[in-house]
């Protein structure tokens, strides 16, 4: 039996993406050219890879077995083609990372700004998302996380400076309901607090007195996941929030929010890039990370 690698590059991407459109739209040909591909190859195999109805997609027990058989291999061969068309010393190609919104210097745009500047074949693809998953299996290159919840197989750099969350509220709001004196005084305040996704329970706010570290889960008046919401309801008196100095910082420093408990918020380590162990790490990837270690240097 002759390969098909295109229909197997095409059985995989489908596989990972549970979608038959998701999946055109990743490599870039329409739904009929992929359903035709993977038609073709189960044609060939003489078995159903793929169980599809209107509204989901199922690998059958042989697509599954073929799955993982095959999944290795394209990751090998993707790594020795890559290798070798970097002979050329030209980083190249799609970067694709994720990144935590709360990464506010390595989103802020000049630092990426600069990147782009210095390699101009590269291009970024970037998604911003506060869900831990397998960047691996996802397809990402590499992810910004803070290093507390970063797996211990990845490979780690730090890309910014020691961070510090803290509680912050309007002066109208601290006027009006005055200021806790401790955290476990923050139950009798009106609080806006964070949650990834709907599926997760709003995040606790974490402190630490004389060296011992807590947490409160404060009850929200309400939760959303963007902190964007959460900082002009801050702003506007709807009550005490908790998140990142330097995301809080341009507001501190206009007046609009007042930090708030801060003998409690010390610092601690704060965002890494991380990515998986490999071999032949990608030019793309090896020239991202020495241009985030030479900007931390000259910080």
């Amino acid at each position: 039996m002759t390969m098909d690698l295109a229909g197997i590059t095409v059985f995989v991407t489908v596989a990972e993406a549970r979608s038959f459109r998701a999946a055109s739209e990743r490599l870039g040909v329409t739904r009929s050219a992929v359903s035709q591909a993977i038609r073709r190859l189960e044609e060939r195999m003489g078995v159903a890879l793929i169980q599809r109805t209107t509204r989901s997609v199922h690998l059958s027990e042989a697509g599954e077995r073929l799955y993982q058989a095959v999944r290795p291999a394209l990751d090998d061969l993707g790594t020795a083609m890559e290798a070798v068309s970097e002979m050329r010393h030209q980083p190249t190609g799609m970067l694709r990372i994720t990144v935590s919104s709360i990464a506010e210097r390595f989103l802020s745009g000049s630092l990426l700004a600069g990147f782009l500047v210095d390699y101009p074949d590269i291009h970024l693809d970037i998604t911003v998302s506060d869900e831990e998953f397998d960047i691996v299996a996802e397809g990402f290159d590499a992810g910004v996380r803070l290093g507390e919840v970063i797996e211990q197989d990845m490979i780690a750099v730090s890309v910014s400076d020691e961070q510090r969350q803290m509680v912050v509220g309007s002066p109208d709001y601290v006027a009006r309901h005055g200021v806790p004196a401790r955290p476990r005084d923050l139950s009798a305040h009106h609080c806006i607090g964070w949650r990834p996704s709907p599926r997760v329970a709003p995040y606790r706010w974490e402190f630490t007195e004389n060296g011992h570290d807590f947490d409160v889960a404060v009850n929200p008046r309400v939760t959303t996941n963007d902190m964007r919401v959460m900082i002009r309801l801050a702003c506007a008196g709807a009550g005490l929030t908790f998140g990142m100095e330097e995301t809080f910082r341009p507001y501190i420093d206009r007046a609009e929010l007042v930090p708030l408990l801060e003998e409690f918020c010390p610092p601690f380590p704060g965002f890494y890039l991380y990515y998986p162990t490999r071999r032949n790490v990608p030019l793309k990837l090896r020239v991202l990370i020495d241009y985030l270690r030479q900007k931390r240097r000259k910080a």
